[in-house]
């Protein structure tokens, strides 16, 4: 069962999706806010790929041996997870963004 979340978590939680998508640019909070999702974002991403990497070293320890077929599904969820694991920043982004019509 998840914990809940405190409120002073909860004050500091970006507002807006991780996207800036409908962000008037010359509303500097809103933009601000949206860029913090974005990096929020990525930072989970790339601490959940450190979470798989560390739960595979350990399951390479304990297999031995046999780790390669034990520990197959660790180890094919880290290389997905690879691939978003890089915190890039919002700037590329926010610099091509094309508005939806």
């Amino acid at each position: 069962m998840p914990t809940p979340e405190s409120a002073l978590f909860l004050a500091k939680k970006p507002k807006v999706p991780p996207t800036f998508d409908g962000v008037d640019y010359a509303d500097t909070p809103r933009l601000k806010a949206a860029q913090d999702a974005i990096i929020r974002e990525q930072w989970i991403k790339s601490m959940m790929a450190r979470l798989v990497r560390e739960e595979l070293g350990k399951c390479y320890y304990r297999e031995g041996v046999n780790h390669l077929e034990k520990c197959g599904a660790l180890r094919d969820r880290y290389f997905e997870a690879l691939k978003d694991a890089k915190v890039r920043g919002y700037l590329f982004e926010q610099q091509n963004y094309v508005p939806k019509e």
